[in-house]
């Protein structure tokens, strides 16, 4: 009887911590259940500096608060495709009411202005400021003086796509000039070369950049208001605040100055990396990122 009672006991034994160890296996089951998986974010980045300091800031970040980040290199037309298509998730760099006015327009129900980067910033044809023209309109009959070359960025651009707008507007006499398409940097290197023997030209410019923190330049005054004062505004696609809820809380809080800009493109075409300027901004605006991401 002894043993039938031990054998009874080690039985209820055994079974008790059968049942404890599935328990333990299913509320771990459940925990992992419960994680969400690392979320991956898209930007979408044209090659131009002003777009890849701001990404790159947000960039880490997200990082610092757990998700994947990817970098889209596109070029602006594809960059609203993939909002539309939700292929890419945040754009840092869309200037708005009018200079990228034609791809809003096409694109604007599916998507959203998610915050204001930084406000009012110029744009438009900038010459150096050893020259004596003042507007766009000095230009006329002065094709051979500027080699009837008006450089600019990749086609598709809204600073391209307005500057073609100048060129065809018959209150300016644009004869003998040509828009040349090119790169950023090789409009860069337009200036440096230009500059260093003192010569004139045309390019299109904006701000922020580094050409204005490094040289001497001003914009010619465009008295038909073909280029006016944008904004820069951070897009996604519409439902991104329930897809990625943090994310986009995070990005509705992000701002920054213009001449923070600048000084990383200045910095960045003097040996620093994005990487390391964005680091550092972060450092010195800690409040505002621990603002930013709810700290």
């Amino acid at each position: 009887m002894k043993k039938i009672m031990n054998l009874l006991i080690i039985l209820v034994l055994v079974t008790l911590a059968a049942c404890k160890t599935e328990d333990n296996e299913n509320e771990a089951q459940q925990n992992l259940d419960n994680e969400s998986p690392t979320e991956k974010i898209v930007f979408g980045q044209t090659s131009w500096t002003s777009t890849e300091a701001p990404t790159e800031i947000v960039k880490q970040i997200l990082e610092e608060v757990g998700y994947e980040v990817e970098v889209s290199l596109l070029s602006q037309p594809l960059i609203f495709q993939g909002l539309q298509s939700e292929e890419v998730d945040f754009f840092m760099d869309a200037w708005l009411p009018y200079t990228e006015a034609a791809l809003w327009e096409e694109y604007k129900d599916d998507l959203q202005k998610v915050t204001t980067s930084y406000e009012n910033v110029p744009l438009g044809w900038v010459v150096p400021s050893y020259v004596d023209e003042e507007t766009i309109a000095d230009l006329e009959g002065k094709a051979d003086k500027f080699d009837g070359e008006v450089v600019t960025i990749e086609p598709g651009a809204g600073i391209v796509d307005i500057s073609e707008e100048v060129m065809q507007n018959e209150n300016y006499n644009m004869d003998g000039f040509e828009l040349i398409p090119s790169s950023e940097s090789a409009m860069m290197g337009v200036i440096d070369s230009k500059i260093r023997n003192e010569e004139p030209f045309v390019i299109t410019g904006w701000r922020p950049h580094s050409m204005f923190a490094k040289y001497d330049l001003k914009f010619l005054e465009d008295t038909e208001e073909n280029f006016k004062y944008d904004n820069v505004y951070v897009l996604s696609y519409q439902g991104i605040e329930d897809k990625y809820p943090e994310a986009y809380e995070i990005l509705s809080n992000w701002s920054i100055e213009v001449s923070d800009l600048e000084e990383m493109m200045l910095a960045y075409e003097n040996g620093v990396s994005f990487e390391e300027s964005a680091a550092e901004w972060i450092e010195e605006n800690r409040d505002q990122v621990d603002e930013m991401i709810g700290k």
